[in-house]
């Protein structure tokens, strides 16, 4: 199924509890609104058929479509041309024709703006038409209290239904905004928070240390050797490896801390409120835990890392003079040897 069938699917799947509710309801309507004409029996069967049988057979014809959107889109169509032909039916009796149309362009409103609104009018100028010859009723017969006590129920249930609908689609499509926002925000290898992301995040923290005075520390971390990893084994165990130590990274750092992708086989960590002293400690760990690591497929590849950590300091003149000496100092942890945590000698930034 591709995804423009999937979405017709689904809109016809949205209009089917609409169409069931306003067709049961306006069976009644304009049940209310022919039986002073008297029509023949055939006339019933149509009635019944449209209002308990039709909603159920435009949901299959759309469901069974190659083109399920476009399927739906006639169905709407159709709609209007049926509720103008019992309009054409009673006369265009006043109250019950004006409930039965203005329901139906409303829902279509809802269901595709004012394009398909002019498609609606269309059809169901062209249905009153045919009913108006078929039948050939008295114009606008007067509404009685039994026709006005008929046209109650579609007239306080439906719109309540539409809005109900609507309110779901909302709250859908509200939902699916943070999935995107949080899609857009994540690296789709690893799970944690990517590159773009990463940059925001450390202006805001940047930000929040320059005003309120306090203390962060920021690290990089770098896989030693990882680009012999993905030479001898192949991209897929190296793809491997960056997830595993994804997942592993936040269970060695506090809750606060935040981690995110840099990019390649490079790790970001952020950790606010903590002082120089607690981040290495903590980095330490975290490097021992990772030299302890082995991959259950890959048993004899030993993984170290080198990490650089750079405390916030007011002579930093931007949130990428922080990141800079972070650099440096992985930098300086890569130069020594590899497997080691480095941290930053504070220096004035030109950043």
């Amino acid at each position: 199924m591709n995804q423009r069938t999937g979405k017709g699917l689904s809109f016809a799947k949205r209009m089917y509890p609409p169409r069931a509710i306003g067709t049961g309801l306006g069976f009644f309507c304009v049940l209310i609104g022919l039986w002073p004409l008297q029509p023949a029996w055939w006339v019933w069967t149509l009635l019944g058929l449209h209002g308990f049988v039709w909603p159920h057979l435009a949901y299959q014809i759309a469901r069974r479509s190659r083109q399920p959107f476009v399927a739906e889109q006639r169905n709407l169509v159709f709609d209007g041309f049926a509720g103008g032909c019992w309009a054409g039916a009673m006369g265009l009796n006043p109250l019950p024709s004006v409930i039965i149309l203005s329901m139906i362009a409303m829902d279509k409103i809802a269901a595709g703006g004012w394009h398909m609104l002019v498609k609606t009018v269309i059809a169901q100028v062209l249905g009153i038409a045919l009913g108006l010859w078929l039948y050939a009723p008295p114009l606008f017969p007067p509404t009685t209290q039994a026709q006005m006590l008929a046209c109650l129920p579609i007239l306080l249930i439906y719109p309540m239904a539409i809005g109900l609908i609507c309110y779901q689609v909302t709250v859908q499509l509200g939902q699916h905004k943070r999935a995107l926002a949080r899609l857009s925000q994540t690296d789709s290898l690893t799970g944690l928070i990517n590159h773009g992301a990463w940059k925001d995040l450390l202006t805001r923290e940047f930000q929040r240390c320059r005003r309120a005075d306090q203390a962060s520390v920021l690290a990089l971390i770098d896989i030693d050797h990882f680009k012999q990893i993905n030479d001898v084994h192949g991209h897929l165990m190296g793809d491997d490896i960056l997830r595993t130590l994804s997942a592993l990274l936040p269970t060695h750092l506090r809750k606060t801390d935040l981690v995110a992708r840099y990019g390649g086989d490079e790790f970001c960590v952020m950790l606010p409120g903590a002082g120089l002293a607690q981040a290495e400690e903590i980095l330490e760990r975290l490097r021992q835990a990772v030299e302890c690591y082995r991959h259950p497929d890959l048993p004899e590849q030993r993984l170290s890392l080198s990490i650089g950590i750079a405390a916030y300091g007011a002579h930093q003149l931007s949130a990428d003079g922080w990141l800079h000496e972070a650099d440096m100092a992985l930098y300086q942890a890569k130069s020594a040897g590899r497997n080691r945590v480095v941290v930053a000698r504070s220096q004035p930034s030109a950043a």
